[in-house]
Protein backbone atom coordinates (compact mmCIF):
# COMPACT_ATOMS: atom_id res chain seq x y z
CA UNK A 1 0.00 0.00 0.00
CA UNK A 2 1.62 3.36 -1.12
CA UNK A 3 0.76 6.71 0.91
CA UNK A 4 0.34 10.24 -0.82
CA UNK A 5 2.51 13.04 1.05
CA UNK A 6 2.76 12.80 4.75
CA UNK A 7 1.87 16.52 5.68
CA UNK A 8 -0.14 19.01 3.90
CA UNK A 9 2.31 22.13 5.13
CA UNK A 10 6.05 22.79 4.91
CA UNK A 11 7.71 24.52 7.26
CA UNK A 12 9.84 27.81 4.68
CA UNK A 13 12.92 29.20 4.69
CA UNK A 14 12.95 31.61 8.36
CA UNK A 15 15.49 34.23 7.63
CA UNK A 16 19.66 32.78 7.20
CA UNK A 17 19.64 31.00 10.42
CA UNK A 18 16.54 30.48 11.97
CA UNK A 19 15.57 27.04 9.68
CA UNK A 20 19.24 26.14 8.36
CA UNK A 21 19.37 22.85 10.08
CA UNK A 22 15.48 22.37 10.46
CA UNK A 23 15.39 19.23 8.72
CA UNK A 24 17.16 17.85 11.19
CA UNK A 25 14.72 18.24 13.54
CA UNK A 26 11.76 17.80 11.75
CA UNK A 27 12.31 15.55 9.02
CA UNK A 28 12.40 12.32 10.57
CA UNK A 29 9.25 13.38 11.06
CA UNK A 30 7.91 13.41 7.29
CA UNK A 31 7.79 17.22 7.43
CA UNK A 32 9.09 19.06 4.58
CA UNK A 33 10.91 22.22 5.86
CA UNK A 34 13.37 24.57 3.63
CA UNK A 35 16.79 26.29 4.83
CA UNK A 36 19.00 29.16 3.94
CA UNK A 37 22.33 28.10 1.77
CA UNK A 38 23.28 31.49 1.92
CA UNK A 39 25.87 31.86 4.42
CA UNK A 40 28.53 29.30 3.41
CA UNK A 41 30.92 30.54 6.40
CA UNK A 42 28.11 29.60 8.93
CA UNK A 43 26.86 26.20 7.27
CA UNK A 44 31.05 25.43 7.51
CA UNK A 45 30.81 26.37 11.19
CA UNK A 46 27.01 24.15 11.64
CA UNK A 47 29.37 21.13 9.11
CA UNK A 48 31.66 21.03 11.95
CA UNK A 49 29.83 21.54 14.97
CA UNK A 50 27.44 18.21 14.01
CA UNK A 51 30.62 16.18 12.56
CA UNK A 52 31.36 16.34 16.51
CA UNK A 53 27.99 15.92 18.17
CA UNK A 54 27.89 13.34 15.53
CA UNK A 55 31.03 11.55 15.36
CA UNK A 56 31.31 12.07 11.57
CA UNK A 57 34.78 12.80 9.70
CA UNK A 58 35.11 16.72 9.59
CA UNK A 59 37.84 17.86 6.99
CA UNK A 60 37.61 21.60 7.22
CA UNK A 61 36.79 23.63 3.73
CA UNK A 62 39.36 26.70 4.39
CA UNK A 63 37.86 30.04 2.01
CA UNK A 64 41.21 29.94 0.32
CA UNK A 65 40.66 26.83 -1.50
CA UNK A 66 39.37 26.76 -4.61
CA UNK A 67 35.40 27.13 -5.07
CA UNK A 68 35.30 27.24 -1.72
CA UNK A 69 31.74 28.47 -1.41
CA UNK A 70 30.18 25.82 -3.55
CA UNK A 71 31.75 23.05 -1.80
CA UNK A 72 31.14 24.27 1.68
CA UNK A 73 27.18 24.25 0.76
CA UNK A 74 27.50 21.05 -0.77
CA UNK A 75 29.44 19.17 1.94
CA UNK A 76 27.02 20.68 4.73
CA UNK A 77 23.58 19.31 2.60
CA UNK A 78 25.63 15.90 2.22
CA UNK A 79 25.92 16.09 5.81
CA UNK A 80 22.53 16.72 6.78
CA UNK A 81 20.75 13.90 3.88
CA UNK A 82 23.48 11.29 5.61
CA UNK A 83 21.93 12.19 9.79
CA UNK A 84 18.44 12.27 8.40
CA UNK A 85 18.74 8.60 6.70
CA UNK A 86 20.29 7.35 10.06
CA UNK A 87 17.25 9.21 11.93
CA UNK A 88 14.72 7.71 10.01
CA UNK A 89 16.50 4.50 9.76
CA UNK A 90 16.57 4.29 13.55
CA UNK A 91 12.94 5.45 14.02
CA UNK A 92 12.10 2.02 12.02
CA UNK A 93 13.79 -0.24 14.45
CA UNK A 94 12.10 1.46 17.69
CA UNK A 95 8.63 -0.23 19.23
CA UNK A 96 5.64 1.00 19.25
CA UNK A 97 5.59 2.79 22.35
CA UNK A 98 3.89 6.21 23.62
CA UNK A 99 5.98 9.24 23.45
CA UNK A 100 8.93 7.78 21.57
CA UNK A 101 9.52 8.81 17.83
CA UNK A 102 7.83 6.27 16.22
CA UNK A 103 4.75 6.87 17.94
CA UNK A 104 5.20 10.67 17.97
CA UNK A 105 5.72 10.07 13.87
CA UNK A 106 2.48 8.98 12.98
CA UNK A 107 0.80 10.87 15.65
CA UNK A 108 1.00 13.99 13.99
CA UNK A 109 -0.02 13.13 10.85
CA UNK A 110 -3.20 14.69 9.99
CA UNK A 111 -6.77 12.90 10.89
CA UNK A 112 -8.02 12.12 7.03
CA UNK A 113 -4.50 10.56 6.39
CA UNK A 114 -4.99 7.03 5.12
CA UNK A 115 -1.42 5.76 7.02
CA UNK A 116 -2.87 7.67 10.48
CA UNK A 117 -5.77 5.43 10.02
CA UNK A 118 -3.79 2.21 9.31
CA UNK A 119 -1.67 3.39 13.03
CA UNK A 120 -4.84 3.55 14.61
CA UNK A 121 -5.97 0.33 13.28
CA UNK A 122 -2.75 -1.06 14.41
CA UNK A 123 -3.34 -0.04 17.78
CA UNK A 124 -6.72 -1.59 18.45
CA UNK A 125 -5.56 -4.92 16.79
CA UNK A 126 -5.37 -7.55 19.55
CA UNK A 127 -4.33 -10.59 16.98
CA UNK A 128 -0.50 -10.72 17.70
CA UNK A 129 0.22 -11.94 14.34
CA UNK A 130 -1.53 -9.45 12.61
CA UNK A 131 -0.76 -6.30 14.91
CA UNK A 132 3.28 -7.49 14.16
CA UNK A 133 2.43 -7.32 10.31
CA UNK A 134 0.55 -3.96 10.34
CA UNK A 135 3.66 -2.46 12.25
CA UNK A 136 5.91 -3.39 9.47
CA UNK A 137 3.58 -2.31 6.80
CA UNK A 138 4.31 1.36 9.02
CA UNK A 139 8.02 1.34 9.17
CA UNK A 140 7.93 0.05 5.70
CA UNK A 141 6.22 3.32 4.92
CA UNK A 142 8.17 5.85 7.37
CA UNK A 143 10.25 8.48 4.89
CA UNK A 144 11.35 11.54 5.50
CA UNK A 145 10.23 14.69 4.68
CA UNK A 146 11.86 17.19 2.08
CA UNK A 147 15.49 19.19 2.91
CA UNK A 148 14.40 22.03 0.44
CA UNK A 149 17.07 25.04 -0.31
CA UNK A 150 16.61 28.55 -0.85
CA UNK A 151 18.33 31.18 -3.02
CA UNK A 152 17.60 34.86 -2.90
CA UNK A 153 18.21 34.96 -6.75
CA UNK A 154 18.93 38.64 -6.87
CA UNK A 155 21.42 38.24 -3.55
CA UNK A 156 24.50 37.37 -6.13
CA UNK A 157 27.74 39.35 -5.61
CA UNK A 158 30.49 38.75 -7.78
CA UNK A 159 33.45 37.61 -6.16
CA UNK A 160 37.59 38.26 -6.30
CA UNK A 161 40.50 36.47 -6.18
CA UNK A 162 43.07 37.17 -3.75
CA UNK A 163 44.65 39.80 -6.58
CA UNK A 164 41.20 41.91 -6.45
CA UNK A 165 40.48 40.56 -9.85
CA UNK A 166 36.68 39.64 -10.69
CA UNK A 167 35.99 35.70 -10.83
CA UNK A 168 34.23 34.21 -13.72
CA UNK A 169 30.41 34.35 -13.64
CA UNK A 170 30.04 31.11 -12.20
CA UNK A 171 31.45 32.05 -9.14
CA UNK A 172 29.23 34.26 -7.89
CA UNK A 173 27.01 33.78 -4.83
CA UNK A 174 23.84 32.89 -6.45
CA UNK A 175 25.86 30.94 -9.18
CA UNK A 176 27.95 29.09 -6.19
CA UNK A 177 25.18 28.33 -4.16
CA UNK A 178 23.05 26.51 -6.79
CA UNK A 179 26.24 24.82 -7.71
CA UNK A 180 26.70 23.72 -4.28
CA UNK A 181 23.08 22.07 -4.22
CA UNK A 182 23.31 20.38 -7.78
CA UNK A 183 26.05 18.53 -6.66
CA UNK A 184 24.90 17.62 -3.29
CA UNK A 185 23.59 13.90 -3.08
CA UNK A 186 20.35 15.48 -1.75
CA UNK A 187 16.80 14.69 -4.20
CA UNK A 188 15.05 17.59 -3.27
CA UNK A 189 14.13 21.12 -4.40
CA UNK A 190 15.59 24.24 -4.86
CA UNK A 191 13.17 27.43 -4.20
CA UNK A 192 14.35 30.27 -5.84
CA UNK A 193 13.23 33.42 -4.68
CA UNK A 194 13.18 37.32 -4.66
CA UNK A 195 13.21 38.08 -8.29
CA UNK A 196 14.07 36.78 -11.93
CA UNK A 197 18.05 36.67 -12.29
CA UNK A 198 18.77 35.98 -15.81
CA UNK A 199 22.44 34.41 -15.58
CA UNK A 200 21.55 32.11 -13.31
CA UNK A 201 18.23 30.73 -14.37
CA UNK A 202 20.31 30.29 -17.64
CA UNK A 203 23.33 28.43 -14.98
CA UNK A 204 20.32 26.05 -14.25
CA UNK A 205 20.88 24.04 -17.90
CA UNK A 206 23.99 23.26 -16.91
CA UNK A 207 23.10 20.67 -14.27
CA UNK A 208 21.20 17.20 -15.71
CA UNK A 209 19.43 16.75 -12.06
CA UNK A 210 16.53 19.32 -13.09
CA UNK A 211 16.24 17.33 -16.19
CA UNK A 212 14.57 14.19 -16.59
CA UNK A 213 16.51 10.84 -16.67
CA UNK A 214 15.75 8.01 -18.58
CA UNK A 215 12.42 6.94 -16.76
CA UNK A 216 11.75 10.75 -16.78
CA UNK A 217 12.18 11.55 -13.10
CA UNK A 218 13.53 14.39 -11.95
CA UNK A 219 16.67 14.13 -9.07
CA UNK A 220 16.60 17.67 -8.60
CA UNK A 221 13.36 19.96 -8.85
CA UNK A 222 12.88 23.73 -8.88
CA UNK A 223 10.14 25.48 -7.13
CA UNK A 224 9.81 29.16 -8.07
CA UNK A 225 8.58 31.50 -4.90
CA UNK A 226 6.13 34.07 -6.72
CA UNK A 227 3.76 36.66 -5.56
CA UNK A 228 0.90 36.74 -8.66
CA UNK A 229 0.05 34.62 -11.70
CA UNK A 230 1.72 36.94 -14.27
CA UNK A 231 4.91 36.44 -12.43
CA UNK A 232 4.71 32.54 -12.34
CA UNK A 233 3.77 32.47 -16.06
CA UNK A 234 6.41 34.61 -17.27
CA UNK A 235 9.20 33.05 -15.12
CA UNK A 236 7.75 29.31 -16.19
CA UNK A 237 8.26 30.49 -19.76
CA UNK A 238 11.71 31.78 -19.67
CA UNK A 239 12.60 28.41 -17.50
CA UNK A 240 11.07 26.35 -19.65
CA UNK A 241 11.73 27.53 -22.57
CA UNK A 242 15.51 26.06 -21.61
CA UNK A 243 13.84 22.64 -20.75
CA UNK A 244 13.59 23.47 -16.66
CA UNK A 245 10.29 22.20 -15.25
CA UNK A 246 8.48 24.32 -12.27
CA UNK A 247 7.34 21.47 -10.10
CA UNK A 248 6.21 23.85 -8.07
CA UNK A 249 4.73 27.36 -7.52
CA UNK A 250 4.84 28.76 -4.61
CA UNK A 251 2.34 31.38 -3.63
CA UNK A 252 3.86 34.28 -1.21
CA UNK A 253 0.99 36.98 0.32
CA UNK A 254 2.99 40.44 -0.44
CA UNK A 255 3.22 41.52 2.63
CA UNK A 256 1.50 39.18 5.30
CA UNK A 257 4.88 37.12 5.44
CA UNK A 258 8.19 36.91 7.44
CA UNK A 259 11.60 38.69 6.13
CA UNK A 260 11.15 40.91 3.20
CA UNK A 261 7.94 41.86 1.92
CA UNK A 262 7.62 41.91 -1.84
CA UNK A 263 4.22 43.98 -1.87
CA UNK A 264 2.09 43.30 -4.95
CA UNK A 265 0.26 46.24 -7.44
CA UNK A 266 -2.54 46.14 -4.82
CA UNK A 267 -3.74 43.03 -5.68
CA UNK A 268 -4.81 40.44 -2.58
CA UNK A 269 -4.16 36.70 -1.95
CA UNK A 270 -7.54 35.84 -2.26
CA UNK A 271 -7.98 36.95 -6.09
CA UNK A 272 -4.45 35.82 -6.61
CA UNK A 273 -5.26 32.38 -5.59
CA UNK A 274 -8.46 32.27 -7.73
CA UNK A 275 -6.04 32.80 -10.86
CA UNK A 276 -4.24 30.08 -9.90
CA UNK A 277 -7.37 27.82 -9.24
CA UNK A 278 -8.54 28.70 -12.58
CA UNK A 279 -5.42 28.51 -15.07
CA UNK A 280 -3.82 25.86 -13.09
CA UNK A 281 -4.07 23.07 -16.18
CA UNK A 282 -3.48 25.73 -18.77
CA UNK A 283 -0.32 26.73 -16.99
CA UNK A 284 0.64 23.02 -16.37
CA UNK A 285 -0.12 21.65 -20.25
CA UNK A 286 2.26 25.25 -21.72
CA UNK A 287 4.95 24.97 -19.39
CA UNK A 288 4.57 21.16 -20.27
CA UNK A 289 4.77 22.00 -24.87
CA UNK A 290 7.61 24.41 -24.30
CA UNK A 291 9.78 21.57 -21.96
CA UNK A 292 9.48 18.67 -24.28
CA UNK A 293 10.17 21.53 -27.85
CA UNK A 294 13.33 22.29 -25.97
CA UNK A 295 14.76 18.77 -25.14
CA UNK A 296 13.46 17.46 -28.75
CA UNK A 297 14.94 20.48 -30.42
CA UNK A 298 18.15 19.35 -28.45
CA UNK A 299 18.26 16.00 -29.54
CA UNK A 300 17.24 15.26 -25.13
CA UNK A 301 15.60 13.09 -23.37
CA UNK A 302 11.85 14.51 -22.68
CA UNK A 303 9.74 13.32 -20.51
CA UNK A 304 7.29 10.35 -20.78
CA UNK A 305 4.47 12.06 -19.36
CA UNK A 306 3.54 15.70 -18.10
CA UNK A 307 4.94 15.60 -14.82
CA UNK A 308 2.67 16.98 -11.48
CA UNK A 309 2.93 20.36 -10.45
CA UNK A 310 2.08 21.75 -6.96
CA UNK A 311 0.58 25.00 -6.37
CA UNK A 312 0.83 26.15 -2.80
CA UNK A 313 0.45 29.08 -0.63
CA UNK A 314 2.13 30.90 2.86
CA UNK A 315 2.14 34.17 4.58
CA UNK A 316 -0.47 34.58 7.41
CA UNK A 317 -2.16 31.54 7.69
CA UNK A 318 -2.97 31.10 11.45
CA UNK A 319 -5.89 28.68 11.92
CA UNK A 320 -7.20 24.84 10.88
CA UNK A 321 -9.78 26.55 9.20
CA UNK A 322 -7.67 28.92 7.41
CA UNK A 323 -5.58 26.17 6.26
CA UNK A 324 -8.43 23.58 5.80
CA UNK A 325 -10.45 26.53 3.62
CA UNK A 326 -7.30 27.40 1.21
CA UNK A 327 -6.62 23.35 0.66
CA UNK A 328 -10.29 22.99 -0.71
CA UNK A 329 -11.35 26.18 -1.83
CA UNK A 330 -8.37 26.77 -4.21
CA UNK A 331 -7.45 23.17 -4.63
CA UNK A 332 -3.61 23.97 -3.12
CA UNK A 333 -1.52 21.32 -2.50
CA UNK A 334 -0.34 22.32 0.91
CA UNK A 335 0.51 25.26 2.58
CA UNK A 336 3.46 27.44 4.51
CA UNK A 337 3.75 27.96 8.00
CA UNK A 338 6.74 30.32 8.80
CA UNK A 339 6.89 32.47 11.71
CA UNK A 340 4.63 30.63 14.21
CA UNK A 341 7.33 27.86 14.29
CA UNK A 342 10.28 30.43 15.41
CA UNK A 343 8.12 29.53 19.20
CA UNK A 344 9.02 25.69 18.56
CA UNK A 345 12.56 25.20 20.09
CA UNK A 346 12.48 21.70 18.73
CA UNK A 347 12.13 22.86 15.19
CA UNK A 348 13.46 26.25 14.66
CA UNK A 349 17.12 27.86 16.35
CA UNK A 350 16.08 31.36 18.29
CA UNK A 351 18.46 32.25 21.22
CA UNK A 352 16.49 32.29 24.77
CA UNK A 353 16.12 35.78 24.73
CA UNK A 354 14.75 36.66 21.56
CA UNK A 355 12.42 33.36 22.43
CA UNK A 356 11.36 34.63 25.81
CA UNK A 357 10.94 38.58 23.52
CA UNK A 358 8.78 36.67 20.68
CA UNK A 359 6.74 34.74 23.60
CA UNK A 360 5.77 38.04 25.12
CA UNK A 361 5.69 39.88 22.42
CA UNK A 362 2.40 43.02 21.77
CA UNK A 363 1.37 43.40 18.76
CA UNK A 364 2.72 46.79 18.03
CA UNK A 365 6.50 45.00 18.49
CA UNK A 366 5.78 43.56 14.99
CA UNK A 367 6.18 46.04 12.46
CA UNK A 368 7.42 46.72 8.60
CA UNK A 369 10.50 48.82 8.23
CA UNK A 370 13.31 49.52 5.62
CA UNK A 371 15.92 47.79 7.46
CA UNK A 372 17.14 45.64 4.76
CA UNK A 373 20.51 46.98 2.54
CA UNK A 374 18.16 45.47 -0.48
CA UNK A 375 15.91 48.52 -0.40
CA UNK A 376 12.77 46.08 0.08
CA UNK A 377 10.25 46.28 2.79
CA UNK A 378 11.16 43.97 5.47
CA UNK A 379 8.99 43.08 8.68
CA UNK A 380 10.96 43.62 11.35
CA UNK A 381 10.90 43.18 15.70
CA UNK A 382 10.93 46.26 18.01
CA UNK A 383 12.61 44.01 20.53
CA UNK A 384 15.59 42.88 19.02
CA UNK A 385 19.02 42.33 20.46
CA UNK A 386 19.76 43.97 16.60
CA UNK A 387 17.31 47.00 17.06
CA UNK A 388 19.00 47.78 20.34
CA UNK A 389 22.53 47.93 19.10
CA UNK A 390 21.38 49.60 16.00
CA UNK A 391 19.90 52.61 17.72
CA UNK A 392 22.87 52.17 20.38
CA UNK A 393 25.45 53.04 17.72
CA UNK A 394 23.74 56.06 16.46
CA UNK A 395 23.54 57.02 20.05
CA UNK A 396 27.53 57.09 20.35
CA UNK A 397 27.64 58.94 17.06
CA UNK A 398 28.58 55.72 15.37
CA UNK A 399 26.08 54.37 12.97
CA UNK A 400 25.82 51.53 10.64
CA UNK A 401 27.77 47.70 10.92
CA UNK A 402 30.72 46.79 10.33
CA UNK A 403 30.68 45.00 7.30
CA UNK A 404 32.26 41.33 7.20
CA UNK A 405 30.61 39.15 4.96
CA UNK A 406 29.16 41.00 2.35
CA UNK A 407 26.28 39.21 0.98
CA UNK A 408 24.35 42.18 0.29
CA UNK A 409 26.81 44.93 -0.78
CA UNK A 410 25.41 46.55 -3.95
CA UNK A 411 26.04 50.67 -3.51
CA UNK A 412 28.17 52.23 -5.90
CA UNK A 413 27.79 56.04 -4.80
CA UNK A 414 31.18 56.43 -3.41
CA UNK A 415 33.27 53.39 -4.15
CA UNK A 416 33.94 51.90 -7.36
CA UNK A 417 33.68 48.62 -5.67
CA UNK A 418 29.83 47.64 -4.38
CA UNK A 419 29.57 48.48 -0.17
CA UNK A 420 26.62 47.91 2.20
CA UNK A 421 24.57 50.34 2.33
CA UNK A 422 24.06 49.17 6.15
CA UNK A 423 28.08 49.83 6.36
CA UNK A 424 29.54 52.29 8.82
CA UNK A 425 31.83 52.97 5.59
CA UNK A 426 28.35 53.73 3.39
CA UNK A 427 26.26 55.52 6.21
CA UNK A 428 29.39 58.02 7.49
CA UNK A 429 29.90 59.33 3.78
CA UNK A 430 26.13 59.55 3.35
CA UNK A 431 25.71 61.29 5.82
CA UNK A 432 28.67 63.63 5.28
CA UNK A 433 27.25 64.03 1.97
CA UNK A 434 23.49 65.55 3.26
CA UNK A 435 24.97 67.45 5.16
CA UNK A 436 26.83 69.33 2.60
CA UNK A 437 23.54 70.08 1.08
CA UNK A 438 21.97 72.66 2.88
CA UNK A 439 18.56 71.03 3.99
CA UNK A 440 16.29 72.12 6.73
CA UNK A 441 17.27 70.73 9.71
CA UNK A 442 13.60 68.88 9.70
CA UNK A 443 14.78 67.28 5.93
CA UNK A 444 18.06 66.63 7.31
CA UNK A 445 16.72 64.73 10.19
CA UNK A 446 14.36 62.85 8.15
CA UNK A 447 17.65 62.30 5.40
CA UNK A 448 19.44 60.50 7.84
CA UNK A 449 16.88 58.63 9.71
CA UNK A 450 15.91 56.64 6.32
CA UNK A 451 20.24 56.21 6.02
CA UNK A 452 20.46 55.02 9.43
CA UNK A 453 17.69 52.52 9.92
CA UNK A 454 18.99 49.99 7.57
CA UNK A 455 21.21 47.29 9.60
CA UNK A 456 23.14 44.13 8.94
CA UNK A 457 21.41 41.30 8.11
CA UNK A 458 24.32 39.08 7.33
CA UNK A 459 25.39 38.93 11.33
CA UNK A 460 21.93 39.36 12.72
CA UNK A 461 20.54 36.54 10.98
CA UNK A 462 23.03 34.39 11.46
CA UNK A 463 23.79 35.04 15.18
CA UNK A 464 21.05 33.12 16.86
CA UNK A 465 22.01 29.26 15.56
CA UNK A 466 25.41 30.07 16.95
CA UNK A 467 23.80 31.27 20.49
CA UNK A 468 21.50 28.22 20.58
CA UNK A 469 24.65 25.95 19.93
CA UNK A 470 27.10 27.78 21.88
CA UNK A 471 29.31 28.72 19.15
CA UNK A 472 31.16 31.71 19.02
CA UNK A 473 29.85 33.95 16.59
CA UNK A 474 32.60 34.97 13.99
CA UNK A 475 33.75 38.75 14.89
CA UNK A 476 32.10 38.31 18.34
CA UNK A 477 28.86 39.98 16.98
CA UNK A 478 25.95 38.15 18.98
CA UNK A 479 22.94 40.61 17.96
CA UNK A 480 19.99 39.46 16.75
CA UNK A 481 17.95 40.36 14.02
CA UNK A 482 14.79 38.49 13.73
CA UNK A 483 12.18 39.31 11.32
CA UNK A 484 8.83 37.43 11.93
CA UNK A 485 5.58 37.89 9.92
CA UNK A 486 2.57 40.08 11.69
CA UNK A 487 0.82 36.75 12.40
CA UNK A 488 3.12 36.12 15.23
CA UNK A 489 1.23 38.49 17.45
CA UNK A 490 -1.60 36.02 18.09
CA UNK A 491 0.63 33.45 19.09
CA UNK A 492 2.41 34.15 22.34
CA UNK A 493 4.49 31.49 24.44
CA UNK A 494 6.62 28.55 23.44
CA UNK A 495 4.95 25.14 22.28
CA UNK A 496 6.12 21.73 21.15
CA UNK A 497 6.36 20.61 17.88
CA UNK A 498 3.24 18.32 18.38
CA UNK A 499 1.20 21.12 19.40
CA UNK A 500 2.03 23.40 16.75
CA UNK A 501 1.19 20.74 14.31
CA UNK A 502 -1.76 19.85 15.85
CA UNK A 503 -2.86 23.74 15.85
CA UNK A 504 -2.34 23.18 12.05
CA UNK A 505 -4.76 20.61 11.84
CA UNK A 506 -7.66 21.61 14.60
CA UNK A 507 -6.91 19.44 17.22
CA UNK A 508 -5.91 21.92 19.39
CA UNK A 509 -6.36 25.81 19.55
CA UNK A 510 -3.29 27.75 20.73
CA UNK A 511 -3.84 31.28 19.33
CA UNK A 512 -3.59 33.97 22.62
CA UNK A 513 -6.56 35.94 23.74
CA UNK A 514 -6.01 38.81 21.21
CA UNK A 515 -8.57 39.22 18.34
CA UNK A 516 -7.45 38.31 15.34
CA UNK A 517 -9.37 39.16 12.11
CA UNK A 518 -9.37 36.58 8.83
CA UNK A 519 -5.79 36.37 6.98
CA UNK A 520 -7.39 38.32 4.20
CA UNK A 521 -8.03 41.15 5.99
CA UNK A 522 -4.97 41.44 7.97
CA UNK A 523 -3.60 41.38 4.79
CA UNK A 524 -5.84 43.93 3.43
CA UNK A 525 -5.10 46.34 6.56
CA UNK A 526 -1.12 45.85 5.55
CA UNK A 527 -1.59 46.94 2.22
CA UNK A 528 -4.04 49.81 3.15
CA UNK A 529 -0.90 51.14 5.62
CA UNK A 530 1.49 49.92 2.96
CA UNK A 531 -0.47 52.32 0.37
CA UNK A 532 -0.85 55.53 2.65
CA UNK A 533 2.75 55.48 2.95
CA UNK A 534 3.83 55.60 -0.11
CA UNK A 535 0.94 58.13 -1.67
CA UNK A 536 3.35 60.25 1.16
CA UNK A 537 6.38 60.08 -1.38
CA UNK A 538 7.68 63.65 -2.07
CA UNK A 539 7.84 64.72 -5.33
CA UNK A 540 5.44 62.29 -7.09
CA UNK A 541 5.51 61.83 -10.99
CA UNK A 542 3.00 60.94 -13.58
CA UNK A 543 4.17 57.40 -13.73
CA UNK A 544 3.85 56.66 -10.15
CA UNK A 545 0.56 58.17 -10.38
CA UNK A 546 -0.64 55.89 -12.67
CA UNK A 547 0.82 52.65 -10.71
CA UNK A 548 -1.33 54.22 -7.32
CA UNK A 549 -4.86 54.31 -9.62
CA UNK A 550 -4.05 50.33 -10.58
CA UNK A 551 -3.08 50.19 -6.97
CA UNK A 552 -6.73 51.74 -5.35
CA UNK A 553 -8.36 49.65 -8.23
CA UNK A 554 -6.76 46.28 -7.03
CA UNK A 555 -7.68 46.98 -3.87
CA UNK A 556 -11.35 47.58 -4.53
CA UNK A 557 -11.76 44.87 -6.43
CA UNK A 558 -10.22 42.21 -3.95
CA UNK A 559 -12.54 43.47 -1.57
CA UNK A 560 -15.46 42.87 -3.70
CA UNK A 561 -14.02 39.60 -4.64
CA UNK A 562 -13.77 39.19 -0.24
CA UNK A 563 -17.80 40.52 -0.11
CA UNK A 564 -18.22 37.38 -2.74
CA UNK A 565 -16.12 34.83 -0.90
CA UNK A 566 -18.01 34.93 2.48
CA UNK A 567 -20.96 32.17 2.07
CA UNK A 568 -17.66 29.48 0.80
CA UNK A 569 -16.32 30.47 4.53
CA UNK A 570 -18.44 27.25 5.96
CA UNK A 571 -16.51 26.25 8.62
CA UNK A 572 -16.56 29.86 10.40
CA UNK A 573 -19.59 30.77 12.67
CA UNK A 574 -22.10 33.39 11.51
CA UNK A 575 -20.77 35.81 14.35
CA UNK A 576 -17.14 35.85 12.22
CA UNK A 577 -18.64 35.82 8.86
CA UNK A 578 -20.59 38.77 9.96
CA UNK A 579 -17.64 40.91 11.87
CA UNK A 580 -15.65 40.01 8.84
CA UNK A 581 -18.50 41.59 6.27
CA UNK A 582 -18.71 45.08 8.03
CA UNK A 583 -14.81 44.83 8.11
CA UNK A 584 -14.80 44.52 4.54
CA UNK A 585 -17.30 47.34 4.27
CA UNK A 586 -15.36 49.86 6.23
CA UNK A 587 -12.40 48.80 4.37
CA UNK A 588 -13.97 49.74 0.82
CA UNK A 589 -15.52 52.85 2.30
CA UNK A 590 -11.49 53.97 3.66
CA UNK A 591 -9.78 52.80 0.20
CA UNK A 592 -12.51 54.69 -1.58
CA UNK A 593 -12.01 58.16 0.08
CA UNK A 594 -7.94 57.98 -0.49
CA UNK A 595 -7.26 60.74 -2.60
CA UNK A 596 -4.39 60.28 -5.04
CA UNK A 597 -2.52 63.05 -5.80
CA UNK A 598 -2.68 65.01 -9.50
CA UNK A 599 0.06 65.92 -10.89
CA UNK A 600 0.41 68.53 -14.29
Amino acid sequence: MSFPDLHSFHIPVLGIGYSIDTPLKVARFGIASVMSIMDDELLEQLRQHYSVQYSKTYTPIHKTDEDCRAKRITAYLDLIHVLVNEQVEAIKKLPFEPGNDISRYFEMLPEQSALKQKYHEMLLEENMAAKNAMQEELRASIKAGAIDVNIMAKVDKVNFDKNGKPLPAEYSDALASLRGFANSTLHSSVILSAGYNPRLYSYLEQFKDFQPDENGRLKKKIVLKVSDYRSALVQGKILAKKGLWISEYRIESGLNCGGHAFATEGMLLGPILEDFKNNRDALATEMFTLCQKAYIERGQQPFLQQPAIKITVQGGIGTANENDFLLKHYELDGTGWGSPFLLVPEATNVDGHTLNDLATAEKEDFYMSYASPLGIAFNNFRKSSAEKQRTARIEKNRPGSPCYKKFLVSDTEFTKEPICTASRQYQHLKIKQLKEQNLSEAQLEAAIQLVTEKDCLCEGLSAPVLLKNDITPSHHLSAVTICPGPNLAYFSGTYSLAQMVGHIYGRINILNARYRPSMFINELQLYIDYFNNKLKLPDINPKQVKYFQAFKTNMLEGINYYKKLLPSLKKETDQYLATMKNELINAYEVVSNIKIPMVG
